[in-house]
Formats: structure tokens, C-alpha cells, sequence
């Protein structure tokens, strides 16, 4: 039932997003316009409060307990866990992103700074770390850290609804389908935008190495070649496809960055890092609870809480791979995998190309700015045609996104397949098959429709009821692993108590 209710309303959704793409945009930008100006707060206080939870989770004597039974063991080792969920979780994103937003926050900063100025470039990579460090891993952790806590040491289903319906408050107990029908609606949605979105970004780089035709054409040709490959890499399932294609992006991902590193200005790149660090770490709390109340500046709600929105949106998705990965794993070491490493990972790339991008904007006028305005998915590659050998960087930047979008695109339908399988650890080919299939479909539809940007948004919209299921969430891990910590106490001190008995 849960399944055919999700496949309807995606379904209307995205006949909506064919047959008036205009009208679908109006209204869905509409409700995020309210959102990001009424609900902001309530973004801001959230993630943060998230940061605080997974960070006294981490270091508090609950810890040491394991997701999972005493003799379970980790099911992949460190590289290939932490290749795995840095590739579900932001991987393309930050491909993306790496250099089109500093540059962005330098030409239009945050309030009160002026543009094109060094505070500008200083506030540029700051709060590029900030959207993209702590904040949002703290989301995908706490979520994917409840689904792995109630799944593996309860028994229950590897589903989002299985925590909240853990509570005591008798009304839960009967949300769980609605919120496994707004799950399975947010990871479609978001993985058909990202399709679409990678698809423009995969066409610019085949466009500056190959000379392939920025069109329509070659975009839904891009989408049908990547279709192809995650599902193949799908139906081999999580052990060979997904796990060997993580360990390859991640090499290659490091690869890039080292190369960026020596060809670019390599002394103030470590300088940006530093100094970017420093700021962070000072600045933490005061852009945590940035809102602007007293100037009418829409930046904080179009940057900030989008991300935040964005984030809460894939955390069912991100949220349940993890998880699905994790077994065996302490909380201690699931926290510091899933939020401290992939953070400080983000950091040093976004001071890589970040701090290279502005770098070459602000000494040597490079027109970044300008590519970043006219096209974003074009910036990476403007940026690389004023560094050595910018052929063959922009032609593994392009085979970078493309194994990104794999990667998502393959755990997005095993995802899928868990949620619409009633939590089934591995789904059978057929059903990966289908959501792949219909995924794709969408991106198709709604990038030919003009109707992709008007459906991220709406992605971005369904997340403000789930930023809700994700405070319960939070709230049934605390008292799950409170109740299993007590218990472990009194089994020990059952134990110490027969021991002694029988050494009298």
C-alpha cells in the first residue's frame, strides 16, 4: 500500500512537472519562499541541535555500545566504509560546488560585507566550510545512526519509521507509513534532480574535453549511459559494484586534489585552509543561528537554510545506505566516520579548489566570476583551463561526476528497493531494476519538461514534516541507548554478583 501511494503521488507530481512545468515551479517556489522565511529558525536550531547530540553521543559512555550483536564485525573495512558513505552522502556535490560557491559568496557575500573585497573572499570559503562540514553530517548520522541502533541491536525493519514508532506516545504508532511514503518521495525526487543536474555538468566537461554539444540531446544521452551503468553496478549488489566503484571514486577524487594542489598555488592554499579553520572554528556558533531579522536580506534563507533543507531531504536516502554499511561499527567510531572524517575531507577540498578559484579571480582576473554567472556547472572547468595539463584534469574531473552519479544513482535504488521491500537488507535485481528505470524516467521527463529546478524545490519543501521525524528520531535513538546502556550495567553486575557466589 505504502508503495503504491508513493509511486502515485511521484507519479503526479512529475505529470505535473511534464505538462506545466511553469505552474509546478510557481507553487513549490511559492511554499519555499514561506519556508525559508517562517521556518528558518526552526532549520537553524535543528541542525544544530543535531551537531550537539551526535558530538555528546560520540563521547559519552554510550559510546562503546555497537550496532549490533557483541560478535558482529564491521562488514568493509575503514577506506572502503568511509569511500562508501562520503560517496552517497555529498560526493558530487562537492564536485560541484567546489569552485562555483566560493565564487558565488565572493561576488554576492553574506550581509554586511562588500563584495569583490578580501572579506569577501575570507567570508567565501568560511561559510563554504560551514554548509558543508559539520551540519550536514551530523543530519545524515543521527538519522542513519537510529535506522542502524533500532535495525541491528532491536531486530526492527532497516526503514526511517521504525525509530519513531519505537516511542511510547501512542499517535506515533501510526504515522510510520506517511513517513516512509515522504521518504521514498524525497529520495526519488532528489535523486532524479541530482540525474538531471549531474547530467549538465557531465555535458560541460565532455564539452571542454570531447567538443560534445551542450543539448538536450546529449544531457538525456548522458542520463541513459549513467542509467546503465548503476544498474549493473545495482544488481551485482553492495559488495562488489558499490564498494568497488566508491574505492575508485575516492582515489580519483584524490588524485584531483592532489594534482590541483601541486599545479595551483600550492603555499596559499594551505594558507586559506589554516586560516579558513581558524575562522570556523570562532565563527561556529554565531553562523549556526545567523538570521538577519533587522535587514531585509534574503542570503542567509537562500544559502543557509536551503542547504539545510537539501540535507534533511536526503538524509532517508544517505540516512539508510549508511546504516545498510554499518554493522558492526561502535557509536563512538560510527560518529567520528560519518561526521568528523568526511568534514575534514570537505574542508581540505573546498581549500584546494576553493581557495585556488579565488586565488586565480582576485591575482590573475581569470573570469571565474563570470563562468559561474553564465553557467555553474561550466566553473570547474574555467578554472582548470588556467592550470597545466587542463585536459586531462578536466577530463577526470568529468569521469569523477560521472562515478558519482553511479554511485548515487546505484544506492539511491537500493535504498529504494529497502524502503518499498518492507526494509529488506538486499533487494532482488528486479526491484532495483524498477526504481532505476523509473528514476531515470523522471530526470528524462522533467529535464526535457523544463521541470527539474522546479522539482528540487519541491524536494526541498517535503523536508520541513521530515525535519520533525528527525527530532524523533533523535529523541527514540537517545532513549534506546540509554535503556540498552542500563541494561548491559545490570547484566554485568548480574554476572560480577554469580561470580562471586560461586567463588565462595
Amino acid at each position: 500500500m505504502q508503495l503504491i501511494v508513493s509511486a502515485g503521488l511521484i507519479l503526479a507530481i512529475v505529470l505535473w512537472g511534464v505538462v506545466a512545468p511553469d505552474g509546478l515551479a510557481s507553487v513549490f517556489d511559492t511554499a519555499l519562499a514561506v519556508i525559508t522565511r517562517d521556518f528558518g529558525w526552526f532549520y537553524l536550531w535543528v541542525v544544530l541541535g543535531l551537531v550537539v547530540f551526535a558530538l555528546v553521543l560520540a563521547f559519552s559512555r554510550y559510546g562503546d555500545l555497537k550496532l549490533g550483536g557483541e560478535d558482529d564485525e564491521p562488514e568493509f573495512s575503514m577506506g572502503t566504509w568511509f569511500a562508501m558513505l562520503f560517496a552517497a552522502g555529498m560526493g558530487i556535490g562537492l564536485v560541484f560546488w567546489g569552485v562555483a560557491e566560493p565564487i558565488s559568496h565572493y561576488g554576492a557575500p553574506p550581509p554586511g560585507i562588500a563584495p569583490n573585497t578580501p572579506e569577501a573572499a575570507n567570508a567565501a570559503m568560511r561559510y563554504s566550510f560551514f554548509h558543508w562540514g559539520l551540519h550536514p553530517w551530523a543530519v545524515y548520522s543521527i538519522v542513519a545512526l537510529a535506522i542502524a541502533f533500532f535495525q541491528f541491536r532491536k531486530g526492527g525493519s532497516a526503514l526511517v519509521s521504525t525509530a519513531v514508532e519505537s516511542l511510547p506516545w501512542a499517535p506515533l504508532k501510526k504515522i510510520g507509513p506517511v513517513v516512509n511514503v515522504l521518504a521514498v518521495i524525497a529520495t526519488a525526487f532528489g535523486v532524479a534532480a541530482s540525474l538531471g543536474m549531474g547530467a549538465l555538468q557531465i555535458n560541460s566537461g565532455l564539452n571542454a574535453v570531447l567538443g560534445l554539444p551542450v543539448s538536450e540531446t546529449s544531457q538525456v544521452g548522458i542520463i541513459v549511459v549513467t542509467t546503465v551503468l548503476f544498474l549493473i553496478s545495482a544488481v551485482t549488489g553492495v559488495t562488489k559494484g558499490i564498494k568497488w566503484l566508491s574505492n575508485t571514486n575516492l582515489v580519483l577524487a584524490a588524485l584531483l586534489t592532489l594534482a590541483v594542489f601541486v599545479f595551483g598555488p600550492t603555499v596559499a592554499i594551505i594558507d586559506t585552509f589554516t586560516t579558513t579553520l581558524g575562522s570556523y572554528v570562532s565563527e561556529f556558533v554565531r553562523m549556526s543561528l545567523r538570521m538577519t531579522p533587522f535587514r531585509d536580506s534574503g542570503w542567509v534563507g537562500g544559502w543557509t537554510v536551503f542547504y539545510w533543507a537539501w540535507w534533511v531531504s536526503w538524509s532517508p536516502f544517505v540516512g539508510l545506505f549508511i546504516a545498510r554499511v554499518s554493522r558492526g561499527r561502535s557509536i563512538r567510531e560510527f560518529i567520528m566516520g560519518t561526521m568528523l572524517a568526511p568534514t575534514l575531507a570537505a574542508f581540505v577540498w573546498f581549500s584546494v579548489f576553493g581557495g585556488t578559484a579565488l586565488n586565480l579571480q582576485i591575482m590573475q582576473n581569470l573570469p571565474i566570476a563570470d563562468a559561474v554567472s553564465a553557467d555553474v556547472s561550466t566553473a570547474l572547468f574555467t578554472m582548470f583551463d588556467a592550470l597545466p595539463m587542463a585536459s586531462l584534469l578536466s577530463g577526470v574531473a568529468t569521469l569523477l561526476v560521472l562515478l558519482f552519479f553511479v554511485t548515487s544513482g546505484d544506492s539511491a535504488t537500493l535504498v529504494l528497493g529497502m524502503m518499498s521491500t518492507g526494509g529488506q537488507e538486499n533487494p532482488g535485481a528486479r526491484v532495483k531494476i524498477i526504481w532505476g528505470v523509473l528514476v531515470s524516467g523522471i530526470a528524462i521527463s522533467l529535464l526535457l519538461a523544463g521541470g527539474l529546478k522546479a522539482v528540487q524545490t519541491a524536494t526541498i519543501v517535503f523536508a520541513l514534516p521530515f525535519a520533525v521525524v528527525i527530532v524523533l528520531m533523535a529523541v527514540a535513538l537517545w532513549r534506546g541507548v540509554r535503556d540498552d546502556h542500563e541494561e548491559e550495567q545490570q547484566r554485568e553486575k548480574a554476572l560480577r554478583r554469580r561470580m562471586r557466589e560461586a567463588l565462595k
